[in-house]
């Protein structure tokens, strides 16, 4: 990479086994704990996805799927309807990224989570409910079993069999250009921020 260039990659495919998170709302408070975002950096957030599902108070491990090793590599999780509502803590896909998800297939996202996700490079696909159900209980049978997530033709593989999903007009066209990392684009066109900044009337030099 040369300085003051920001590579940022096209994510047009997904490809890996999959995790199935059933229920509907579920928010990101239970996604990510509020008392785990004390933090500096989001280095070691994944740990702590969905902790209150799955530990009890005295943090022992509950019944569920983030806890079985048939599930410890997965990369897919397989959601239900308006995942990731309530507030809007950037900390719940943070976390998701960190335990290891690069895609999430699911019914409905809650808007905002969404965004947060494109801002990490997570499609974040949608499909019916009969759809995403399949999807979860063949994930049951097979954990691991490869599931392909093709952002640009909406499409998920698994089983032998190909499904249509729906991506964002806008999501799809971020991930597949490798234009979601909002922050390296404005880095990588350093030069010509400050050149648009001094040809302002109303930015104040600091010469």
């Amino acid at each position: 990479m040369s300085s003051g260039t920001e590579e940022i990659p096209e994510v047009d495919y997904v490809s890996g086994t999959g995790i199935p998170i059933r229920g509907n709302d579920i928010d990101t408070d239970q996604i990510i704990p509020a008392r785990f975002m004390k933090v500096v950096t989001f280095d070691g957030l994944g740990q702590f996805a969905f902790f209150d599902l799955r530990f009890d108070d005295d943090d022992d491990p509950k019944e569920h799927p983030m806890n079985e090793d048939r599930f410890k590599d997965s990369s897919v999780m397989v959601v239900n309807a308006n995942f990731g509502c309530g507030s809007s803590r950037e900390h719940a896909p943070q976390a998701l990224m960190r335990w290891g998800i690069d895609a999430i297939v699911g019914e409905s996202f809650a808007e905002i989570f969404a965004g947060n996700c494109l801002a990490l490079g997570i499609p974040t696909v949608t499909a019916d409910h009969e759809t995403v159900s399949e999807l979860q209980a063949w994930v049951e049978e097979n954990p691991h079993g490869e599931i392909d997530v093709d952002i640009e033709a909406e499409t998920v593989t698994y089983g032998g069999q190909t499904v249509d999903v729906t991506v964002d007009d806008a999501q799809r066209k971020a991930l597949v250009d490798g234009v979601w990392d909002t922050t390296a684009l404005m880095k990588s066109n350093a030069g010509a921020v400050r050149e648009k900044a001094a040809s302002l009337p109303y930015i104040a030099s600091d010469d």
